[in-house]
């Protein structure tokens, strides 16, 4: 897992590690512009004195960054312009002091680009803590920055993101590499911010995890290959062992949402599934999944008997034996639960439901919810715009009230549990936005549950592992072509090797 910093957050840590490790800030600047020209120095295919490289500088850290980058870059042999923008009597005290050293190398600076043609292009103009809408000046610059051709390299984020959401603030620098300190920053991987960021190279220049002091980042991403993330298998266990799970879904001309989830839940390595479907459905259930058990609604006390499990709502309605049915799984039964789809949505008509489900969570209770904006938007009574303005805030909200874990479905899924970090998906693509997708993600959550995960851990890895699988399709599909079922087949997570969980693909 990789953690995602805010900018109060960083500022934190890069406190800490100046003041209580003792690292002077002029080390780190030097770390962060050696960081810097290391990663552009090797995508160099000229010789140095062939290449013109344009710094744009503002007057906080970031530029001073820029600065020293400008000076190394001097040294190396390469012809080097700068581009002051801000006032310099209000400097930063850093940046000063490295502008003051930049007069003893031959690097021109300038309130102005110095020539009409550069190779290499770098963005030092604002750092991490930018909250408010570029104007003036700054703006100008950007727009001018961007009209330029050659490769462009912001230094932590591009000038004009916000680094704690991802949003544009008026104009932004569109870069091709984005190179950052300490941490990720969570606005390079929230949207929009990273459409901007190019490819993203971390460099912890001395600042870690040594520099927390007891205070984490609040939000984490996975990076890890997906037998890393998988339970741990036995190679002695059997189809009980590995979990039993009761799936609720499909109704009339709905079958083809049970057939998703079934078939993904025995992908995540589900023992059983028994799907609770109208009889109409049985038939095509049984061609389609001929592994599944299949049970009648009037069976459902006897099959939660039987369970591990329960996952409910893909296809299942909104009628009133969708109802009958949701009210027993979270009435009668304490068993590990995980609602999504019509689930989801019957819920939002019923209060009761969701009062009977908070005092389940606070006494313990497993309950993962996969909401994506518009169920949310339900759930909740807030409209999707409001829910977008801070989507990890919302879920966190619905996941303290229900003592639960929320998947919040978006671009970006944030789970977010009552207590702990964020955990925020980079998996996955445009092609995934397609029917059924939701209802594979389903079935992944309920076949990792089954295993006995936590419940956060099982979400948060059910959402990374469907969009590995969801990538995984769309280099053979590519993403228009992509199919809730072809993610299913790209299903081929790690294997046992001397009874450890396998590092990758089969």
């Amino acid at each position: 897992m990789k953690y995602l910093v805010t900018a109060g957050e960083m500022k934190r840590y890069d406190a800490n590690t100046i003041e209580k490790i003792g690292i002077p800030e002029m080390v780190l600047m030097e770390r962060a512009a050696l960081a810097a020209f290391e990663e552009i120095k090797r995508r160099m295919t000229d010789s140095p004195g062939e290449n013109k490289i344009l710094i744009l500088a503002g007057t906080g850290n970031n530029g001073g960054d820029g600065l020293a980058l400008a000076r190394l870059f001097a040294e190396y042999g390469c012809k080097v312009d700068v581009w002051c923008v801000g006032d310099t009597e209000r400097a930063s005290l850093q940046w000063k002091r490295q502008f003051s050293i930049l007069k003893n190398y031959p690097v021109e600076t300038g309130s102005k680009p110095l020539k009409e043609e550069y190779n290499i292009l770098v963005d030092a103009l604002f750092g991490v803590g930018l909250s408010r809408n570029v104007t003036g000046e700054q703006a100008v610059a950007i727009e001018g920055f961007n009209g330029m051709e050659g490769f462009k390299v912001a230094l932590d984020i591009p000038s004009g993101i916000d680094s704690d959401t991802g949003k544009v603030l008026g104009t932004a620098v569109r870069s091709h590499l984005t190179v950052t300190f300490g941490f990720h920053k969570r606005g390079l991987v929230m949207y929009p911010g990273c459409l901007y960021c190019g490819e993203v190279r971390v460099y912890p220049i001395g600042i870690g995890e040594t520099s927390f002091f007891g205070e984490k980042p609040g939000m984490f991403f996975y990076d890890e290959k997906p037998g890393e993330v998988l339970p741990f298998r036995e190679p002695s266990g059997n189809k009980g062992t590995f979990g039993k799970v009761l799936l609720a879904a499909g109704s009339l001309n709905m079958a083809g949402a049970a057939v998703l989830a079934a078939k993904a839940a025995y992908r995540a390595g589900a023992g059983m599934v028994k799907v609770i479907t109208p009889e109409e459905n049985r038939v095509i259930l049984q061609q389609q999944v001929p592994e599944a058990l299949l049970g009648k609604p009037e069976e459902l006390a006897q099959s939660m008997a039987w369970a591990d499990v329960i996952a409910a709502g893909p296809g299942l309605s909104t009628t009133s034996l969708a109802r009958e049915i949701l009210c027993q799984a979270i009435r009668e039964s304490t068993l590990p639960l995980v609602l999504d789809a019509d689930a989801l949505n019957l819920l939002s008509m019923e209060e009761d439901l969701l009062s009977v489900l908070s005092g389940q969570g606070e006494q313990g209770r497993k309950i993962i919810l996969t909401p994506h904006v518009g169920e949310l938007s339900r759930i909740t009574g807030r409209t999707v715009s409001e829910l977008k303005e801070d989507l990890p805030a919302a879920g966190r909200t619905l996941a303290r009230r229900l003592h639960a874990v929320v998947a919040a479905k978006d671009a970006r899924t944030f789970i977010c549990g009552s207590r702990g970090p964020v955990c925020v998906n980079r998996t996955g693509n445009s092609g995934m936005a397609t029917a059924g997708s939701g209802d594979v993600l389903t079935g992944i959550i309920a076949g990792l549950l089954a295993q006995n995960m936590d419940a956060f851990e099982a979400a948060a890895a059910g959402v990374y592992l469907h969009g590995l699988a969801g990538d995984e399709a769309a280099v053979e599909k590519g993403e228009y072509s992509l199919t809730a079922g072809d993610i299913i087949e790209h299903m081929a997570f790690g294997r046992n090797t001397e009874g450890k969980n396998g590092d990758g693909w089969i």
